[in-house]
C-alpha cells in the first residue's frame, strides 16, 4: 500500500489558533468514550483479532499524542504570529490524483499549513495540482509523478515548475513537502483520510459489534454505540461512503440469504452505488472495499436466485435444511435481491439480464434434478422390463404421477411470483422454468415407459396419463409457450394406447373361442347363455377403462369401436360354432328361402318327421334377442355419449362399425325365427288332418259352421301345443315375436288358398271361419300364457290376417 501526505507550509495564526480551540475543546468531550472502547475491547471471549486490539491501542496513543502536539502548536503559532507575511496576492491549489475523478479536487491554500493524504493506484500514477488566483482563473498546473517522488524519498520539499497549456510554458514555481509511504499491512488499504482515524474508526465499530453481539440474524447496530460511530466519524472527518463500506464489509461476512440481510445489504450500499458508478468517485480505498464486498455480494445473490424456492426466514442460515417441493409461496427475500442486484448491475445491461436470467435457469435445472431424484431407481439402462410384481409398478407410477404434480406445482409457484411483479420485466420466469421443466420430465416418462412398458390402462397407469394429460392442457390454459421436447402427453402415450387396444382386441377374441366351451349348456335366468353376458361385461370394463383416455383424446373412439365391433362379431360366431347342431336343422330353410315361397313348399314336402323346438335353441334366440335389446345398447350408448367429445367439423361420427353389426346380428336373428316358423307350418303339413288347404278345400258353402270347426280342431290342438311349448323354450319377447310370426304364416297358407280361388265364391265362408279359429286359438292362448305382460299391440291381427280379411270383405267380421 502506498500514500502520499502533502503539506502546504503556512496558514494565518488566527485561524489556526481558533482551529485548534474547537479541536482540543471536541477532543476532551470524546476521551472518555475512547478509553470505554479500550475497557470493552478486553472484554472476555472476544472474537476479534489481536492485531485489532493492537490497533485501538496504537489509534489511543495517536490521540494522546495528536493532543499534545496541537497544543504545542498553538502556542507556538500565539509566540510567532507577528512573524507572518503578508500576501499581497492569494493563490488557491487544487490537487488530485490522475486516477481519481475531477471533482475529487482537493482544495488547499498555500502557506496554510493543511495536510491531505493521497492514495495513488500505482507507481504510473501522477499528482495534479492546478494553481488558480484568488478569482478563481486558471493560472497554470503542475505535474508530480509518482515515480519521480519514489526515485528519492528522501527529498521530500521540492519545488516544481508550473506550466500554462497549450503552450506548455513555465510561469512559476510551486514548493510541495511529499511524504511517500508504503506499507504492507492488510488493514492499511481501509483508510479513507487520515491514517490513524480510520483505524480508530474501525476498533470502535469492531468492539461496537462485539458488544452488540453482531452476528448472523443480528446485524443492527442500536443506541448510543451506533450514536457513538455517527459522532465519531463526523468529528474524525471519517466520510459516509467508507463507513457504510466498513459496516457493510462485515455485514458480508455473515451474511445469510434473508429478507433482513439483504435489505440492510441495499441499505448500506445505495448511497455508495449511486455515487460509485464512477469509478474515479470513490477513493482508493473505498473502491477496494466495495470490490470485495462486490464479489460477497454476488455470491450471496447467487445462492439466493440459484435456491429462490429453498428460502427460509426463520431458518438461520436462510436456507431450508431438507428439499421441499415447492409450496406456491413467494419468499421474502427475493425482492430485496431483485432490488440488490438491480442496484449492482442495473437493467440495462445485456449481460446482466442473461446473468439473471441463467441463475434462474440454474434454479429450475437444480430443483428437477431433486424432483427426478425420486424416480431414479426405475430407470435402467437396458431394454428390459423393471418390475414383473404388480405391487411394485404400481407404486412406481405413483412415483411418477407424484413427479408430474410436483413439476406443476414448481410451475404455478413461478407464475405466482411473476403475478408479484417483483422480477424486472425481461424475465419471464414461468417460461423460463416451464422450458426446463417440461423438457426434463418428458425425458423422464420416456425413460420410464421403455423401462417399465403399462401392460394397460390400469388404474395407476391411467392416473399417470391423467396427470400427465392434464399438466399438457394446464401449460396451454397458462400461456406457456409451445417447448420443443417438453411435454405432449398424447405422444408420449400414444404407441402404448395402440398397443393396449390391440392386446384387448386379441385376448376379448381369444376369450370367445375359451368362454363358448366352459358355458355349454348352461343357461341363466333370462333362458339366455352367460357367455354373452360375461362378455359384455368384458366390453363394458374395456370401455369403462378407456373413458379416461377418449374423454382427452376423442380420436382413439375409432380405433376402440373397431375393436369392440370386430368381437361383437365374433361372439356372434362362437354363438353360432356352439349351437351348430340345432342351427343346422333350419339351414335348410334359410337355405330354400331365396327360391320363394311356392318352390319351398314343394320342397319341404319331402320332409316326414315332426320338428320340435329344442331348449338350446331357446338359449341361442334368447341370447340374440338380449344382445339386440339390452347389452348391445349400452356400448352403443356409450359411443355416442363419447361422439360429443369429438371437436365440431368431424368428418365422421362414432357407431359405423356397430350400426353394422346391429344389422348383421338382427338379420341373423330374423332368419332363425323365420327358418323355426317355417319347420313349425311344416308340421301341420304331416297330417290331412292338420292341413289346413285341405280343410279350407273340403269346406264348401253348405258345410256349416260346426262341422268346419270340427274340422278345424285337430290342427287347432296342434297350435296350442306348439305355443304351450315355444313357451317353455323362449323368453318373452322372443316367445311373443315368434308366435306373431307363426300366426301371420298361417294367415298366410290361407291368403295363398284364396288367392287362386278368387273367382270361387264358395270357399269364402269357410275361409272365413278358419281365419276366426286361428285368430281365437294363437291370441287367447299368447295372452293365457304372458298374461297381463302381453301389450295389447301384440294381440293386433298380423299383417297377412288382414290382406285375409280385405279379401273376404269387411262386412265378414262385423
Amino acid at each position: 500500500m502506498t500514500s502520499l501526505s502533502l503539506s502546504a507550509p503556512r496558514v494565518k495564526l488566527k485561524t489556526i489558533q481558533n482551529q485548534l480551540s474547537n479541536f482540543q475543546s471536541i477532543l476532551s468531550s470524546r476521551w472518555q468514550a475512547l478509553k470505554n472502547i479500550r475497557v470493552a475491547s478486553g472484554l472476555p471471549n472476544s472474537s476479534f483479532s489481536h492485531k485489532s486490539l493492537a490497533y485501538m491501542h496504537a489509534g489511543t496513543r495517536y490521540v494522546k499524542q495528536a493532543s499534545g502536539l496541537l497544543k504545542i502548536g498553538v502556542r507556538s503559532s500565539r509566540k510567532n504570529s507577528s512573524s507572518y507575511e503578508v500576501i499581497q496576492e492569494t493563490y488557491v491549489c487544487m490537487l488530485r490524483l490522475k486516477s481519481s475523478a475531477e471533482e475529487n479536487n482537493i482544495r488547499i491554500q498555500p502557506g496554510s499549513g493543511e495536510t491531505h493524504i493521497f492514495f495513488p493506484d500505482s507507481l504510473a500514477d501522477d499528482l495534479i495540482v492546478e494553481v488558480q488566483d484568488s478569482k478563481g482563473k486558471h493560472l497554470g498546473h503542475v505535474l508530480v509523478q509518482v515515480a519521480t517522488i519514489v526515485e528519492d524519498t528522501t527529498d521530500k520539499l521540492r519545488w516544481w515548475s508550473i506550466y500554462r497549456e497549450p503552450e506548455h510554458e513555465p510561469v512559476g514555481k510551486l514548493q510541495l513537502c511529499i511524504n511517500y509511504l508504503t506499507s504492507s499491512d492488510d488493514n492499511s488499504h481501509h483508510k479513507c483520510g487520515s491514517v490513524a482515524e480510520t483505524v480508530a474508526y474501525d476498533l470502535v465499530l469492531e468492539v461496537a459489534m462485539k458488544v452488540q453481539r453482531f452476528q448472523q440474524r443480528n446485524l443492527q447496530l442500536y443506541g448510543s454505540w451506533k450514536w457513538l460511530l455517527t459522532e465519531f466519524a463526523s468529528y474524525y472527518g471519517v466520510s459516509d461512503v467508507y463507513t457504510k463500506l466498513r459496516y457493510l464489509s462485515h455485514v458480508m461476512d455473515v451474511a445469510t440469504p434473508t429478507a433482513d440481510c439483504l435489505g440492510l445489504v441495499h441499505e448500506l450500499l445505495m448511497p455508495v452505488a449511486m455515487k460509485g458508478h464512477n469509478k474515479r468517485a470513490l477513493s482508493h480505498q473505498e473502491n477496494r472495499i466495495l470490490g470485495e464486498t462486490k464479489d460477497q455480494i454476488k455470491q450471496i445473490l447467487s445462492l439466493v436466485f440459484e435456491n429462490y424456492k429453498s428460502l427460509d426466514e426463520s431458518s438461520f442460515s436462510g436456507i431450508m435444511d431438507v428439499f421441499e417441493p415447492a409450496t406456491g409461496l413467494v419468499a421474502p427475500t427475493l425482492e430485496p435481491a431483485i432490488k440488490l442486484y438491480m442496484l449492482l448491475h442495473g437493467v440495462l445491461s445485456p449481460e446482466a439480464q442473461t446473468n439473471l436470467c441463467h441463475y434462474f435457469q440454474a434454479a429450475a435445472r437444480k430443483r428437477s434434478r431433486r424432483h427426478l431424484a425420486e424416480t431414479d431407481e426405475f430407470v435402467t439402462t437396458n431394454n428390459e422390463p423393471n418390475f414383473i410384481d404388480p405391487v411394485a409398478m404400481s407404486i412406481a407410477y405413483q412415483k411418477m404421477t407424484c413427479l408430474c404434480r410436483n413439476i406443476k406445482n414448481e410451475i404455478l409457484t413461478d407464475i405466482e411470483i411473476h403475478n408479484q411483479h417483483i422480477l424486472p420485466t425481461f424475465i419471464d420466469l414461468p417460461n423460463l422454468s416451464a422450458s426446463i421443466y417440461s423438457t426434463e420430465l418428458c425425458n423422464r416418462l420416456r425413460a420410464f415407459l421403455l423401462a417399465s412398458p403399462p401392460p394397460g390402462p390400469s388404474p395407476p397407469v391411467v392416473e399417470l396419463v391423467i396427470e400427465t394429460a392434464d399438466f399438457h392442457r394446464d401449460l396451454a390454459s397458462w400461456n406457456i409457450s409451445h417447448v420443443k421436447g417438453g411435454v405432449d402427453a398424447k405422444e408420449v402415450f400414444h404407441l402404448y394406447i395402440m398397443i393396449w387396444i390391440q392386446d384387448k382386441h386379441q385376448s376379448l377374441l381369444e376369450s370367445c373361442k375359451l368362454e363358448t366351451e366352459k358355458w355349454s349348456g348352461v343357461r341363466t335366468q333370462h333362458s339366455t347363455t352367460p357367455f354373452i353376458d360375461e362378455m359384455y361385461e368384458r366390453l363394458k370394463e374395456t370401455l369403462s377403462d378407456y373413458e379416461v383416455i377418449i374423454c382427452r383424446w376423442p380420436e382413439y373412439i375409432f380405433v376402440l369401436e373397431n375393436a369392440i365391433s370386430d368381437v361383437e362379431k365374433a361372439i356372434v360366431e362362437a354363438l353360432d360354432k356352439q349351437y351348430v347342431d340345432v342351427v343346422c336343422p333350419l339351414k335348410e330353410n334359410l337355405t330354400l328361402k331365396k327360391f320363394g315361397l311356392k318352390y319351398m313348399q314343394k320342397l319341404t314336402k319331402r320332409s316326414v318327421c315332426s320338428y320340435t323346438v329344442p331348449d338350446e335353441l331357446g338359449i341361442l334366440l334368447n341370447s340374440m334377442k338380449r344382445m339386440l335389446d339390452v347389452l348391445r345398447p349400452k356400448i352403443e350408448t356409450q359411443f355416442k355419449s363419447w361422439g360429443s367429445c369429438i371437436p365440431e367439423g368431424g368428418n365422421k361420427a362414432p357407431g359405423e362399425h356397430l350400426s353394422e353389426v346391429t344389422v348383421m346380428l338382427r338379420t341373423k336373428f330374423r332368419g332363425y325365427l323365420q327358418a323355426v316358423v317355417e319347420k313349425l307350418a311344416e308340421n301341420t303339413k304331416l297330417q290331412n288332418s292338420t292341413k289346413l288347404k285341405k280343410i279350407l278345400q273340403d269346406s264348401k258353402e253348405t258345410m256349416g259352421e260346426s262341422d268346419i270347426r270340427v274340422r278345424m280342431q285337430m290342427l287347432k290342438e296342434l297350435l296350442r301345443s306348439t305355443i304351450n311349448h315355444l313357451h317353455t323354450v323362449f323368453e318373452t319377447q322372443v316367445f311373443i315375436a315368434i308366435c306373431r310370426w307363426y300366426w301371420d304364416r298361417m294367415a298366410q297358407d290361407v291368403l295363398g288358398f284364396l288367392e287362386n280361388r278368387k273367382e270361387y265364391r264358395s270357399w269364402y265362408k269357410g275361409s272365413q271361419i278358419a281365419v276366426s279359429i286361428l285368430d281365437d286359438t294363437i291370441a287367447s292362448q299368447m295372452q293365457q300364457l304372458v298374461g297381463n305382460a302381453l301389450p295389447a299391440k301384440d294381440l293386433e291381427p298380423p299383417r297377412s290376417i288382414l290382406e285375409v280379411r280385405s279379401m273376404l270383405g269387411k262386412d265378414a267380421y262385423y
